[in-house]
């Protein structure tokens, strides 16, 4: 039960047509039983946007994809922010959220955040030299960097709600995804994980909990909810990093 947020911009051409193989993509996903979010029309960030500008990217983006959704008898229903930026402060995010609202969208958070974008640029300049043994090394190291990702924020949730909650995992279309997805989905098996759709995550107590902090940080909702409940720098401690070799690499 996986989420597809798409940004409208990659499904059309400079006239505005729809290309049919990129749509073919999304409608291979929806015929796989899976579903399709708005993630605004080219990725803008909301902190450096007007509001009405940015009503207008996620509206643009609504009639691109219900085109496409219309056909499968489906709707949109998720929205999520892009680079997680729900808002530099309380008016801002306050007023984006009432237009949601207005918009029947329900805001798709996460909670397991990482970089696989910069392992995904590594990854496809490792592919480009028909470097194998770097790919190797790369798909290696992405999934173990996932698992300490999933340990990590799993600690968290613990220390703010005494228990595990129910996780939401970003990652992003790519070639390293698409090769890492069966160890991906195996590595989570190993630690006991069962796969859930977002409606019943959601009915977890803990994503009622108000984000009461702002700031230009795009971050994970453990780490909002951590904030505005009071937690300081040490409880953020020992997260996880991404190794050096792959920022060089995606540079």
């Amino acid at each position: 039960p996986a989420i597809g947020f798409v940004n409208g911009k990659k499904l059309v051409d400079k006239n505005g047509s729809l290309i049919s193989f990129q749509v073919k993509i999304l409608n291979s996903w929806l015929d796989h039983g899976f579903e399709l979010g708005n993630h605004t029309f080219s990725h803008p960030d909301y902190n450096k946007q007007f509001l009405a500008d940015y009503e207008s990217e996620i509206i643009k983006n609504e009639l691109v994809l219900k085109e496409i959704l219309e056909e499968k008898g489906k709707s949109l229903r998720y929205f999520r922010h892009p680079y997680l930026h729900v808002g530099n402060n309380k008016e801002k995010a306050d007023s984006l959220d009432v237009f949601l609202f207005e918009h029947k969208y329900t805001i798709a958070p996460v909670t397991i955040d990482n970089d696989d974008y910069l392992f995904a640029v590594a990854y496809k300049n490792a592919s480009i030299k028909n470097d194998t043994v770097l790919m190797q090394k790369i798909r290696n190291d992405f999934v173990e960097y996932i698992s300490k990702k999933t340990d990590y924020y799993e600690k968290q949730s613990i220390a703010l709600f005494d228990r595990n909650i129910p996780q939401i995992l970003l990652l992003h279309s790519s070639l390293l995804n698409s090769d890492c997805v069966g160890l991906l989905a195996a590595m989570f098996a190993n630690k006991q994980y069962e796969f859930i759709s977002m409606d019943e995550v959601l009915k977890d107590r803990a994503y009622q909990i108000p984000i009461t902090v702002y700031g230009e940080w795009g971050i994970s909702w453990l780490d909002k909810w951590a904030l505005s409940l009071g937690k300081k720098g040490e409880f953020f401690k020992d997260e996880p990093t991404t190794p050096e070799y792959i920022k060089a690499l995606s540079k």
